[in-house]
C-alpha cells in the first residue's frame, strides 16, 4: 500500500447543520447543554465507582470504561461543532479530518467490543453465579478490556491507513458537521474499491462478532431467567441486564441505520441527524440510564452526598 498521500487538498469545509443564525444559537445552547451534561454524567459515574468499595466488581469496572470511552466519543466532536458554530471560518486540516476519522473509528469499534465484554460478565453473573468470582478474576478482566481497545485502535488504524492511498482534487466542501469516512470517499478523485471494501469487511467483522457474543449472551440469560421460580428473583436478575441492553439498543441501532442510508445527496441531512445520535446523543444518555435503573449506583451516590454533605456541616 502506497502510504505517500497524494493530496492537493489541504483542508475541508464543513457545513455544519445550517447558517441560519437563530437556528445555530439554538444548536449552540443545544450541543453545549449535551457535551456537560456527558462530561458530568460520566464523570459522576467514575467517581461514585472508584469511591465506593462495593462497586469494585468486574460489572463496575466494565462501567467505568464505557464512561471513560463516553467522555473520549463527545469529545471527538462536540468540541469542533461548538467552534465551528461561533467561527465563520469552518474548515478543518487534512490531517485534523484524519485525526477525527481515526478516533471515531477507534471509539466507536472499541464499545462495540466492550458492550460484548459486558454481556458475557452479565451471562456469567446469572447462569454461573457459583463460578462467576473464579471465572472474571481481575487480570482475565483487565485483559478483556485491554483486548477491546487492541482491537478497536486496530480496526480504526486500518481505515486511515486506506485514507493515505486516495488523492484529494477538490471539491473540498463537506456536507456534515464533522468529518466522517463515507464522505471522504465521496470527496476522493481515485479508485475507491479498495476503501470500499475495507469499509464493508471490517466494520461487518467487528458488529457481528460482537453481536453475536451479545446475543448468544442473552439468548442464555433468558433462559435462566425463566427458570427462576420466584417473581423477585426474576425481577432482580433481569435488573442487572436491562440497562445494558437498552445501552445496546440504541447504540448498535443508530449505528445501523447509518451503515443502511443510501448515499444519495437528499438523505444527507438524515445521516448527519442520525449521526448525531452515536457520537453525541447516547453517550450523554448512558449514564442517565445506568444511574436511574441501578440501584447500587443510586444507594452509593447517596452515601456519597451524605458524607459531602457532612464534611460541608462540619467545616
Amino acid at each position: 500500500m502506497n502510504m505517500v498521500n497524494r493530496s492537493t487538498v489541504n483542508e475541508f469545509i464543513l457545513l455544519g447543520f445550517s447558517d441560519d443564525p437563530d437556528l445555530q444559537a439554538f444548536v449552540f445552547m443545544l450541543f453545549l447543554c449535551i457535551y456537560i451534561f456527558t462530561l458530568l454524567g460520566n464523570v459522576c459515574i467514575l467517581v461514585i465507582v472508584w469511591c465506593s468499595p462495593n462497586l469494585q466488581t468486574p460489572m463496575y469496572l466494565f462501567l467505568t470504561q464505557l464512561s471513560f470511552l463516553d467522555i473520549s466519543f463527545s469529545s471527538v466532536f462536540s468540541p469542533k461543532i461548538l467552534a465551528d458554530i461561533l467561527s465563520k471560518n469552518k474548515t478543518i486540516s487534512f490531517h485534523g479530518c484524519i485525526t477525527q476519522v481515526f478516533f471515531f473509528g477507534a471509539c466507536a469499534s472499541t464499545e462495540f467490543f466492550l458492550l460484548a465484554v459486558m454481556a458475557f460478565d452479565r451471562y456469567e453473573a446469572i447462569c454461573n453465579p457459583l463460578l462467576y468470582t473464579v471465572i472474571m478474576r481481575k487480570p482475565l478482566c483487565m485483559h478483556m478490556v485491554a483486548g477491546s481497545y487492541i482491537g478497536g485502535f486496530l480496526h480504526s488504524l486500518i481505515h486511515v491507513g486506506c485514507l493515505f492511498r486516495l488523492s484529494f482534487c477538490g471539491p473540498n466542501v463537506m456536507n456534515h458537521f464533522a468529518c466522517d469516512y463515507p464522505m471522504l470517499l465521496k470527496l476522493s478523485c481515485t479508485d475507491i474499491l479498495i476503501n470500499e471494501l475495507v469499509r464493508f469487511v471490517l466494520p461487518a467483522f467487528v458488529i457481528a462478532s460482537s453481536l453475536l457474543v451479545i446475543i448468544v449472551s442473552y439468548f442464555h440469560i433468558v433462559a435462566t431467567i425463566l427458570r427462576i421460580r420466584t417473581t423477585e428473583g426474576r425481577q432482580r436478575a433481569a435488573s442487572t441486564c436491562i440497562s445494558h441492553f437498552i445501552c445496546v439498543f440504541l447504540f448498535c441501532g443508530s449505528s445501523f441505520f447509518m451503515e443502511i442510508l443510501p448515499n444519495s445527496s437528499s438523505s444527507e441531512q438524515q445521516y448527519k441527524v442520525i449521526a448525531v445520535i452515536p457520537s453525541v446523543g447516547i453517550p450523554a444518555l448512558n449514564p442517565l440510564i445506568y444511574s436511574l435503573r441501578n440501584n447500587e449506583v443510586k444507594e452509593a451516590l447517596r452515601k456519597i452526598l451524605s458524607q459531602l454533605t457532612c464534611r460541608c456541616i462540619l467545616l
